[in-house]
């Protein structure tokens, strides 16, 4: 509690008497409220504040004393040493007088409170004593109150730059050092952003970075992978119910839009949206309010929006799969993600980084990679781009050489079509490395996963193929440890 803490006090005041005053009423609370030094002028307080920092809680000041910093100017030049100071004015200005515009004057400077000294016919005490006494227990209180507020958000700060530097763009080309140009002016304005280009080439980093560079970086970041969902549920998700809205509605679902209120929601693979998605979207970009089903009145939420796609929406919008209204309300501030083909520069680098990574993460130590083993992997056209990078020096890993020739990375680039002249299966078997039946079955799992996600344009595309159901299929990726 407040009242079981010792609050240090500065004093700034030239006259004895008022000093005296000043004591006289602190006197019932003087094991709690302490004056830890009485300064006549401006210039010697500021010195005391800055030899003393972080030991005074509160500055109790008269508003006229003598020397040549005084009034709002001492105020605000006490808050550049101590911006979390608390600053109480007493003065003798406004005996029965409300004065707004000096009250103002005094809060725009810095100050927390004002009193007067004393009417005519009090002598021994402030006036107001009690007001007096409430009004330092408050600066004191708001003191700590800012000092939580500091460290919260200091942590917060330290969350996003580590996000950020665990979700680094690598790579120095011409497209990457144009792409990171656009996503910082992006990030400076709150437009929507629509993010294109090919499966596997980082549209989720660009968006995220996007996030957390903004003024919304500490608000909350959601996404949502529109091919995901089942079409009858996808609206539930986005805009959420109310209880007793259809049949089986037993409870109230807030949406992710909802959610996002006041943060960022991305929407990847925005193409798979069906089209009564779609209208419910475009109201969302229009009047920035959402349909909740059950729910009469429009639900107004603050969300900026990042689409991603790795289709020509103009060639969806002609065979009528996308709304041409949507279209132009997404393609605000557009964002083109280059392939791996058009930056193979950048090869070594992002070489360089996943091994590293891997290695990090599997605690291996890292190999030696020749130089021709980079110079084949510059050449090759990578249909999967930065994932299939990935899924390659992963395959690498597993060799446990301590030395990456181009024979091995051959091989890695083989993946899953690969055979063994033996047993024609796609791994060679090593009796010394026998693994348990369930750690087999997720290695299998994962190469032919990998396997089909570099082969196909999308997620969504690649669940068709497997036989999967949208949500069974990034529930195995996630359990595979592929997303």
């Amino acid at each position: 509690m407040i009242l079981n803490k010792i609050i240090k006090i500065l004093l700034i005041e030239d006259e004895e008497y008022d000093v005296k005053r000043v004591r006289r009423t602190l006197e019932p609370f003087k094991d709690r409220l302490v004056i830890k030094k009485v300064e006549s002028d401006g210039q010697s307080a500021l010195e005391y504040l800055a030899e003393n920092k972080n030991l005074i809680d509160v500055v109790i000041m008269d508003f006229q004393i003598v020397g040549g910093i005084t009034g709002e100017s001492l105020i605000k030049a006490m808050k550049e040493i101590d911006s979390l100071l608390q600053i109480i004015v007493i003065t003798k200005m406004t005996v029965n007088v409300t004065d707004y515009d000096f009250a103002n004057a005094l809060l725009e400077a810095g100050a927390m409170w004002y009193c007067t000294k004393y009417p005519g016919d009090i002598e021994d005490f402030i006036y107001q004593p009690t007001d007096f006494i409430l009004s330092i227990m408050n600066a004191y209180h708001k003191k700590h109150i800012l000092i939580k507020e500091k460290r919260s958000t200091a942590k917060l700060k330290s969350n996003v730059q580590e996000i950020l530097e665990n979700n680094r763009i690598i790579g120095e080309s011409q497209s990457i050092t144009k792409l990171k140009n656009q996503i910082e002016k992006a990030a400076a304005q709150e437009a929507t952003v629509l993010v294109t280009g090919e499966s596997g080439t980082g549209k989720e980093l660009v968006a995220r970075h996007i996030h957390y560079l903004s003024n919304r970086r500490y608000e909350k970041y959601v996404t949502i992978n529109s091919g995901s969902l089942p079409h009858e549920l996808i609206e539930s998700e986005l805009f959420g119910f109310e209880k007793g809205s259809f049949t089986g509605a037993n409870y109230s679902k807030v949406g992710l839009f909802e959610l996002a209120n006041r943060g960022t929601i991305f929407l990847d693979e925005i193409a798979e949206l069906p089209l009564s998605a779609q209208v419910k979207l475009l109201r969302v970009l229009q009047e920035g309010e959402i349909d909740k089903i059950g729910r009469t009145e429009k639900l107004n939420v603050d969300v900026r929006i990042i689409a991603a796609t790795n289709k020509v929406l103009q060639e969806e919008i002609k065979e009528r799969r996308f709304r041409e209204d949507l279209f132009y309300r997404l393609n605000v501030v557009t964002i083109y993600v280059p392939p791996m083909r058009e930056r193979t520069e950048d090869v070594p680098m992002l070489v360089e980084h996943f091994l590293e990574k891997f290695c990090r993460e599997m605690s291996l130590a890292a190999p030696q990679i020749k130089d021709e083993a980079v110079l084949y992997m510059q050449k090759q056209p990578w249909p999967g781009n930065v994932r299939q990078l990935q899924n390659v020096l992963r395959r690498l890993l597993f060799l446990g050489v301590n030395v990456i020739t181009r024979q091995d990375v051959e091989q890695a680039l083989g993946g899953a079509q690969q055979t063994s002249s033996k047993n024609g299966n796609s791994f060679e078997w090593n009796r010394h490395e026998i693994l348990p039946w369930r750690d087999m079955e997720k290695k299998i799992k994962s190469e032919y996963f990998n396997f089909v996600r570099e082969n196909c344009s999308s997620d969504s595309e690649a669940a068709r193929i497997l036989g999967l159901a949208p949500p069974n299929y990034y529930r195995m990726c996630k359990e595979l440890g592929l997303k």
